[in-house]
């Protein structure tokens, strides 16, 4: 049963009266190193006061109906949702109370013990703890609460709830401005990586958090990097149902690392199982999703003299933009001169390496 999607039924709320808000900013404190090096950032130098944010005792929730799971393991991304509920106009801090009573009255409801996600942003930008603990574990940095808000990926996430539907609109700027503090102190707080952010839709068949929302998290990754004072290489989200050069890509590097597999641009079950286990053997969560750790993990970097499926990869995507290339995996002087005219219309460096700049540019 995918909880999602009667979910999505149940979270239906209007009212009537408006008021902006003034969004508090973070404070921010140097510090020596809080994050380790990951693949694609640089270090953090910033550490973020915790954001303002309503607990449950707050906005008066009723007492979850069992105790809720306190896991001992830090969670690994952050998945993005929104209510699919009206896009209300009212956007006080009543509205926002109320509008964390009846998530978590809908979800009771469906025989859940308590609110599925672990985090609500109202559409004024209010910050609300869903889930009872979430708060408090989230301080810890240690801790994580288990919740209810993607199928098979709830020891590992954060759930985030936006008040309303983006399926066509863009949110408010206060609460977009509000998902980027509150992503960027989870971030800090679990050491996530700044572009492990992903949408609901990422994992489960569903087209929560709606196209447009889901659009901005490539935007998202890069102004909570920018929050955290990071640099990151924002690579596309790739995973089961796509198709395309950029999963011929893919297939092409899985098979560059010992994964033998077919190329034939379509991203299913097949290439799903050889992805889950590359991450396996890289010490990745096993998700089938090729994100921007799972690509930091999966490129080779590779220049004139080399030969392999790894190249076979560049020389598709060369072709595919117009360059007059073989794709034979030989890299030679008229693959390096294809990778060099590509690099100066990219604004690269024009040094025929094809390194992780260069394949973001390339699979992107």
């Amino acid at each position: 049963m995918n909880p999602s999607v009667n979910r999505r039924h149940l979270l239906r709320w209007g009212a009537a009266c408006a008021g902006p808000i003034l969004l508090a900013s973070c404070g921010l404190t140097k510090v020596a190193v809080l994050n380790p090096d990951i693949p694609g950032h640089s270090l953090n130098t910033l550490a973020l006061a915790s954001p303002s944010l309503a607990s449950t005792a707050l906005w008066k929730a009723q007492a979850p109906r069992e105790p809720v799971t306190l896991l001992a393991t830090r969670p690994t991304r952050i998945i993005v949702h929104h209510t699919a509920s009206a896009n209300v106009s009212d956007v006080s801090q009543a509205q926002a109370y109320a509008l964390a009573r009846s998530i978590q009255q809908s979800h009771v409801d469906r025989g859940w013990i308590d609110s599925g996600q672990q985090f609500t942003i109202s559409r004024g930008g209010y910050m609300l703890e869903g889930r009872h603990q979430s708060i408090d574990a989230a301080r810890t940095g240690t801790q994580h609460v288990r919740g209810a808000h993607c199928e098979g990926f709830n020891d590992v996430s954060v759930g985030i709830e936006n008040e309303g539907t983006y399926t066509s609109v863009a949110p408010p700027t206060a609460q977009y401005n509000a998902l980027v503090q509150l992503c960027a102190w989870l971030c800090q707080q679990y050491a996530i990586p700044a572009t492990e952010l992903y949408g609901h839709r990422d994992f489960l068949n569903t087209s929560c958090p709606g196209d447009v929302l889901y659009a901005r998290l490539p935007q998202l990754r890069r102004d909570v990097a920018a929050h955290l004072g990071v640099s990151v290489r924002v690579w596309p989200t790739t995973r089961t149902g796509q198709t395309g050069e950029r999963v011929k890509s893919v297939q092409y590097l899985l098979r560059a690392r010992g994964h033998s597999g077919s190329v034939d641009g379509n991203y299913g079950s097949g290439t799903g199982s050889l992805v889950s286990a590359f991450q396996t053997s890289v010490g990745l969560t096993p998700d089938t999703l090729v994100g921007s750790a799972t690509w930091e993990k999966l490129i080779l970097t590779v220049r004139q003299g080399n030969t392999g499926d790894a190249v076979q990869a560049v020389q598709s995507q060369l072709r595919s933009r117009g360059a007059a290339v073989a794709v034979d995996g030989v890299f030679g002087a008229g693959t390096e001169s294809a990778v060099q005219s590509f690099q100066s219309t990219q604004g690269l460096g024009a040094d025929g390496i094809v390194g992780p700049n260069t394949w973001v540019a390339l699979v992107s």
